[in-house]
């Protein structure tokens, strides 16, 4: 029989690490999600509370997808709570804020994390990792989309 043989997934150490990086601040971001969800009081309790548990759902999904395509091309995500803390840019918060300050949070932590992706997707670009580009994108395109209507929320 003539078994087809599967090239290796193109990459380097440089996307490895972008990946680890955004998988870094995505956990950072989802837990602060889970903050603002839990804490969230006021006239706009009902509409946010639902707002950030779909945000936290949706970055859950995207985190286990980033640890898997880090596995798929070789490699090892970061897998421990003090390396995502030493790593990402994204930092958790300690004190309690107000539902506009929640969002605003949330729209600054987005434009950090659109920014990686947008270098993520350059690099992975450069060294033909289609897969990767194209996982980045479609969550690029949401979380633009998300952060657009979250600075309509906050107009």
């Amino acid at each position: 029989m003539n078994q087809a043989s599967v090239e290796p997934i193109s990459t380097t150490g440089k996307v490895i690490h972008e990946l680890n990086d955004l998988l870094s601040n995505y956990h950072i971001y989802y837990q602060k999600l889970r903050k603002f969800h839990w804490h969230v009081s006021g006239p706009h309790f009902f509409e946010l509370h639902g707002k950030f548990e779909a945000l936290y759902n949706d970055a859950r999904s995207q985190i286990d997808e980033i640890a898997e395509r880090i596995l798929t091309i070789g490699s090892r995500p970061i897998g421990n709570l003090t390396e995502y803390l030493r790593t990402s840019e994204i930092k958790e918060l300690s004190d309690t804020l107000t539902d506009r300050e929640m969002v605003q949070q949330i729209v600054n932590d987005q434009s950090m994390l659109t920014e990686k992706m947008k270098i993520l997707i350059d690099s992975a670009s450069q060294v033909g990792d289609e897969g990767t580009v194209d996982m980045i994108s479609g969550f690029l395109a949401m979380m633009e989309k998300e952060s657009w209507m979250l600075k309509a929320w906050l107009a």
